[in-house]
């Protein structure tokens, strides 16, 4: 009997034990994958949190290189600018030199990697900034934005889009700030800026002589009167209050005298201030668009800019259409839109109606002026 039981115990007990190393097992495997997760979460962490520090020190190695390297340009500049002032006009064509062939690119390859760049590396070509080898120096509301416009759809020709202003507001920021402005160029290119008001302003012809003397200027100019009617439509339509045209345009409301101090019209006398510009630049280096040929046939005047610039003939009539509801040109692609569209509502805005005594009285004003500027440019723009 007490065989039996002993035999029913130990039975009871092998199955508890066989149960409990189950349990056991159990336990040690689950204890042991939860353990191993951790371990791979705290490794991984410690991985990113490594190869993180080691992409910042990266950066902070190509900042402290690009930084350097545009100290170094900088330098190198203000001394060159030094001697152009202690040396006068035979240093002032090496200034423009180094400025524009200092190149630290090499600093922003390692930290630029827009697609466009790396293509222009691997072809062993190299993007840099330089200062404008082109200026559109005026003048205002005659065209200028058009101008730039269509001649930069030529590959060889980029930019800045905006205007600068650096030679008549921004010229104590000296020309590292200027060619910080100016668009990425590889060899061969060419770089252009557009500020309307330099033609009229004292101080730039020599400022921009001093940054280079082979600087190739663009003017376009049109009919005085309409274009003195167009800078006041373009004022009247940020400023609704703004007095009628023939008020501002002459003395005591009689068109017997001209207001020569009212900007509008003042900007109209072309040949006082291309005076000035002549005394810095020969001829040879300005070239005059007419700004209503402009409009009316825009592949003639950019055929005639690409000449004037060296540029192959890739600007033609293929490339504009015209508006007849604008009365302006439009273009079938540009550098930023592959559609077709005009430039803004602001370019072929209506005018408002002048009196046609007043009209008169300008053309009569300006008459003398122009011929004085046909004389000058060789040149008859045949205004009215």
């Amino acid at each position: 009997m007490y065989g039996s039981i002993w035999c029913h115990n130990l039975n009871l007990s092998s199955r508890n034990l066989a149960i409990a190393l189950v349990v056991c097992v159990t336990l040690v495997y689950f204890s042991y994958s939860f353990n191993a997760c951790i371990l791979a979460s705290i490794s991984r962490s410690l991985q990113e949190s490594t190869l993180s520090n080691l992409l910042m020190l990266q950066v902070r190695n190509d900042s402290d290189t690009v930084a350097t390297v545009a100290t170094a340009a900088s330098t190198a500049i203000d001394v060159v600018a030094t001697n152009a002032s202690a040396n006068g006009v035979s240093t002032a064509t090496n200034l423009s030199t180094t400025a524009s062939t200092i190149d630290f690119s090499a600093g922003l390859a390692s930290v630029d990697g827009a697609p466009k760049y790396q293509m222009l590396r691997q072809q062993g070509l190299r993007p840099s900034r330089h200062l404008p080898d082109t200026l559109i120096i005026g003048v205002k509301k005659s065209g200028t934005r058009a101008l730039l416009e269509f001649i930069r759809l030529h590959p060889d020709v980029r930019a800045a889009g905006s205007e600068v202003h650096f030679f008549d507001r921004h010229y104590q920021r000296g020309l590292r700030w200027y060619r910080h402005h100016m668009p990425y160029t590889i060899e061969g290119q060419i770089t252009m800026e557009k500020t309307p008001s330099y033609f009229v302003t004292k101080e730039v012809p020599q400022r921009v002589y001093h940054m280079n003397t082979a600087t190739k200027l663009l003017i376009v100019v049109r009919d005085p009167v309409t274009r003195a009617i167009s800078d006041y439509t373009q004022a009247a339509s940020k400023k609704a209050d703004m007095k009628r045209f023939e008020q501002l345009a002459f003395v005591n409301g009689s068109y017997s005298v001209v207001d020569t101090n009212w900007g509008p019209v003042k900007i109209g006398v072309y040949a006082r201030f291309l005076e000035h510009w002549l005394l810095y630049f020969p001829l040879s280096q300005l070239l005059f668009i007419s700004g209503e040929r402009l409009i009316m046939d825009p592949a003639y005047e950019i055929g005639r800019v690409q000449d004037f610039l060296g540029l192959k003939r890739v600007v033609t009539e293929k490339h504009f259409y015209f508006n007849a509801t604008k009365g302006f040109p439009c273009l079938f692609k540009s550098e930023a839109r592959s559609t077709p569209h005009c430039l803004g509502k602001t370019k072929g805005r209506n005018h408002p109606h002048i009196d046609t005594n007043a009209i008169d009285r300008l053309r009569e004003f300006y008459r003398p002026f122009n011929n004085k500027f046909y004389q000058l440019t060789g040149i008859n723009f045949a205004w009215p």
